[in-house]
């Protein structure tokens, strides 16, 4: 039998066919096509309005739970890191605003300059297993295997998207990397006010590199956000 689906009190121009069906196939509503894991559903899930903007890699596959907590902790400290109303923000002043919410969940967040508030994680072992070479990181989820890298300014000028892929593809037993960028980087350039898009910058990046498949990343997802 044809399944067909129907707008509500649209005209018989406004239906289209999806495919064989039976009583089985409708009760289970098959039917209907189930786009999440896919590049639409990351594109319903990321409301242009909402906050923060985000999107996770590669676009096939379905985000973590542990995606929408973290993003949960960045949306409450908004009124603190907004890039688009907030100014002077730093990549230390905003890791900070996150680090409550994000050590209530389970991550170890560096506290401060000093080198024991600095986390490392090891890329290299040397003589009798001992650490020979160690990256720090902003943040890290053990259980999780979650690594988070927060940018600012710099971010948007400089190639710093393109290091943290780098160095954090490196650190040992990692399975995700969460990168953090501003939305909008705003500055002064010879007396004129610039604004970057940061994220969408960053974005784009992302999209070449997923999309080409020549570089392929050690994790199973990447997720980018913009605060």
């Amino acid at each position: 039998m044809l399944s067909l689906q129907l707008r509500s009190g649209g005209l018989s121009s406004q239906y289209a066919p999806v495919g064989l069906s039976h009583a089985w196939w409708n009760d289970k509503r098959n039917d209907v096509l189930d786009l999440r894991g896919g590049v639409w559903w990351n594109q319903l899930m990321t409301d242009p309005t909402s906050y923060p903007e985000w999107f996770y890699y590669p676009s096939r596959t379905r985000p973590p739970d542990w995606v929408h907590e973290l993003l949960e902790v960045v949306a409450a400290a908004r009124p603190l890191i907004d890039s688009a109303t907030v100014d002077g923000l730093t990549s230390n002043k905003v890791l900070a605003h996150l680090r409550p919410g994000l050590l209530k969940l389970g991550y170890e967040v560096e506290g401060g300059k000093h080198r024991a508030e600095k986390i490392r994680r090891p890329v290299l072992f040397g003589d009798q297993g001992r650490e020979r070479v160690a990256y720090e990181v902003d943040a890290v989820h053990d259980e999780l295997g979650i690594l988070v890298e927060v940018e600012a300014g710099r971010g948007a000028r400089g190639n710093a998207v393109y290091r943290d892929l780098v160095r954090s593809s490196l650190i040992v037993d990692q399975r995700f990397l969460v990168l953090g960028v501003m939305r909008n980087y705003r500055h002064q350039s010879s007396g004129r006010p610039i604004i970057v898009s940061s994220y969408r910058d960053s974005k784009d990046q992302l999209d070449a590199l997923y999309a080409s498949g020549r570089l392929r990343l050690p994790f199973e997802g990447v997720l980018l956000f913009g605060y």
